[in-house]
């Protein structure tokens, strides 16, 4: 499971005293935590379809903050958050290919019974592709969803 997994390299990290290796896990352990508080999931844990989906959210805030340390000229931010958001990535699955989010577009559009997508499904046919995969990123999804419904 991967919260076990994040466990064990935080104690690696401890052990080893790499600080900011243990700052990031620790900071991705309390995301989870919070996750399972905000979900009332505290005792039974999040699986790890869950767990990724909060390390996905990580991964977007650190992009953001990239972009915005960027362009505000803040190397050692910049730097810090690059780290960080290297971290978050090696615990995330390999994204999905446009074949695969293709393939579930069209799983998607089948479970929801929906014979001619219009735009206003677009939010139900995200939302299902992204239980039937995971894996794929949020913007991919929504193109191959919008090439559906423009069709």
């Amino acid at each position: 499971m991967l919260k076990a997994t994040i466990d064990q390299d935080l104690k690696a990290a401890m052990l080893s005293g790499d600080k900011a290796l243990v700052e990031v896990l620790r900071n991705l352990k309390s995301a989870i935590l919070y996750k399972e508080v905000a979900d009332n999931l505290r005792e039974e844990g999040l699986d790890d379809n869950a767990v990724i989906a909060v390390f996905k959210k990580e991964q977007k805030n650190r992009k953001d903050a990239i972009a915005i340390y960027e362009q505000a000229g803040d190397q050692a931010r910049t730097d810090q958050e690059t780290y960080q958001l290297e971290i978050i990535e090696r615990y995330l699955p390999a994204e999905a290919s446009e074949s695969e989010v293709d393939a579930a577009v069209a799983q998607a559009l089948e479970n929801l019974a929906i014979d001619s997508p219009e735009q206003k499904d677009m939010g139900r046919i995200i939302g299902e592709v992204k239980s039937i995969n995971p894996r794929a990123d949020g913007a991919l999804i929504a193109s191959c969803v919008k090439k559906v419904i423009d069709k």
